[in-house]
């Protein structure tokens, strides 16, 4: 809002104050102005542009939407429509309440349950272009068949001699039962993995810790003025307390951000942002939901043979009544291959430059992003990183090759970043720092973001795709030819600490929200939930290099359709 000030009784009689001095010299004009401004300073009724930084306790919120102690900026009638429908397409099935003290018991038991292989052709035959069905049966600890579903199983179809895999579309029956589905696209072996990732009585648990718990990982800050200085912890969301908050809601984006206020600094005296600590407070035997080797990422052993696929035939294809969907792609022989019409090249070090010459790549997310940014500089000789003497993990980074006019940076993106300590310098949004691009046929945005929003509640993470989806649009109206692309989450390597902090279970929803947020702009997705599913590599936050390398060659050939090399 504009500042709002009445100036009619100001302007009238500092008119009457002109006409009567008109012909005096300059000088005393002036005074009479300054002293009429004196003496009427009550006609003015200023309203400031912004907010205050501080926050006193116990204020008014009627304007702020309040989940737990979380608050959040009313949305516009349209977006708020938005993420009611995304939040609904997105609910997990509910799983029944567990007796307390817990008991794994009633839960489901990886080792119980079993998966089937279901007939294919006359004579249990599957062609390439045909779709596998399996049907996975879950047990209980104590043997008994589940009623329920809500279970987060995966699934991948593999060949570890030909180097191919395949991601499976897992359907829950909300009975216990589960589908999956795979569409054959190679010859020979198939060997099918189904994985018990969570037992749906423990998503429960996560979903419980995001709503009332969103700050159990906790951010801190430091205040300083000249030898002054004092340490008071930050986040997206604050508990009530007599402490007055700063409040450091980004005034373009709205993204929130608070801090407890320091005892003798002003809010304006923050040097930095670090993750503070953890502080996971689950129930008794809460633990026992998360054990690997018992519940945690284990996989469901096969009561029935594994499958052999011939050649493809000219006769109809067996197709699933289970999915609609199918998979973005498959590795054979390690390589990635799109599904649904980009052809994916392979680029070495000669053909990236040559495709990149005279390009400006622009990355933004957090450290799954950077990656790329790393091998690009690994893999060109000619690309140069240019020392900006940021802290390492946290960035900026800028890389240049003057010989062929290309240019790539990496930024990190805005809080909540669970990494070292950043300057609040450099604490910049994705949506402002996309505003600041000309764009064009020459310019390539990439992003990615998930990571560090594992603990929040997903109205959150929706907001702040919100808000970079219109960065994008604005970005693709002034400058159509600019690329957008746009990496996924990815599965990762889970213990205790991890699924309760930043859960394959929470990267998957958010992969779900994300695709739900960008459907129909001209951008494009890099499934790297997908990418490594499929591979025969264990998972990990930070995908090993022969996943990385073919990402980067899915990149490029965004960029470059029709070349390789």
């Amino acid at each position: 809002m504009q500042p709002e000030i009445r100036t009619e009784p100001v302007i009238m009689k500092a008119k009457a104050c002109i006409r009567k001095e008109y012909g005096a010299i300059f000088l005393s004009l002036a005074v009479c102005v300054f002293i009429f401004v004196l003496r009427h300073m009550s006609d003015l009724e200023f309203q400031p542009k912004v907010k205050s930084t501080i926050i006193m306790p116990r204020v008014s919120s009627h304007h702020i939407v309040n989940r737990s102690f979380c608050t959040f900026q009313p949305l516009s009638p349209q977006d708020a429509l938005e993420e009611r429908l995304i939040l609904d397409s997105i609910a997990w099935p509910e799983t029944p309440l567990l007796p307390s003290p817990i008991s794994l018991d009633q839960t489901t038991d990886p080792a119980h349950s079993t998966f089937t292989i279901l007939p294919g052709r006359k004579g249990g035959q599957w062609h390439v272009g045909d779709q596998l069905e399996v049907m996975i049966q879950t047990f209980d600890f104590q043997g008994r068949p589940k009623k329920s579903g809500g279970d987060f199983i995966t699934a991948r179809l593999h060949n570890r001699k030909l180097e191919a895999g395949v991601a499976g579309q897992v359907v829950d029956h909300l009975n216990g039962s589960y589908s999956a589905v795979f569409s054959l696209l190679w010859e020979g072996d198939a060997q099918v993995e189904v994985t018990l990732v969570h037992p749906g009585e423990a998503l429960s648990v996560l979903n419980r810790l995001n709503r009332e718990q969103p700050d159990r990982i906790y951010f801190k800050s430091v205040f300083r003025s000249g030898s002054v200085s004092e340490t008071t912890i930050c986040n997206v969301c604050l508990r009530p307390t007599k402490q007055p908050l700063c409040n450091y809601t980004d005034l373009r984006t709205g993204e929130p951000w608070f801090c407890y206020k320091p005892k003798k600094l002003s809010c304006d005296t923050r040097i930095n942002h670090v993750m503070g600590g953890t502080k996971p407070n689950i129930k008794a035997n809460e633990e026992k939901l998360f054990q690997s080797g018992v519940n945690l990422k284990v996989s469901i052993r096969a009561s029935g043979p594994a499958c052999f696929v011939l050649p493809q035939k000219g006769q109809p294809k067996v197709k699933s009544s289970t999915v609609t969907s199918g998979p973005s792609g498959y590795y054979y022989k390690g390589v990635w291959q799109a599904v649904g019409g980009l052809t994916i090249h392979k680029f070495n070090a000669s053909a990236i430059t040559h495709c990149l010459k005279g390009k400006a790549v622009h990355m933004y997310g957090d450290s799954t992003v950077r990656q790329w940014f790393e091998f690009l500089n690994a893999a060109l000789p000619g690309l140069k990183e240019f020392d900006l003497h940021s802290p390492k993990q946290a960035g900026p980074y800028i890389s240049l090759d003057f010989a062929n006019n290309i240019l790539v940076t990496s930024r990190f993106h805005g809080p909540p970043i669970r990494i070292v300590v950043v300057s609040t310098s450099e604490l910049r949004y994705i949506a402002n720092e996309i505003d600041g691009l000309i764009g064009g046929p020459n310019t390539v945005v990439v992003f990615g973001i998930w990571a560090h929003f594992g603990t929040f509640p997903m109205e959150i993470y929706i907001r702040r795709l919100q808000s970079i989806r219109r960065a994008v649009v604005r970005l693709l109206d002034r400058a159509p030819g600019t690329l957008v692309v746009i990496r996924t989450g990815n599965p990762k390597d889970l213990n205790l600490f991890v699924s309760l902090t930043n859960s394959d279970w929470h990267s998957l929803q958010c992969n779900k929200v994300l695709r739900a947020m960008f459907k129909g702009l001209n951008v494009h997705l890099i499934d790297a939930w997908e990418m490594t599913l499929a591979h025969h590599r264990p998972h990990n936050l930070h995908p090993p290099p022969p996943i990385i390398k073919n990402m980067i060659n899915h990149l490029l050939s965004y960029i470059c359709p029709q070349k390789g090399g």
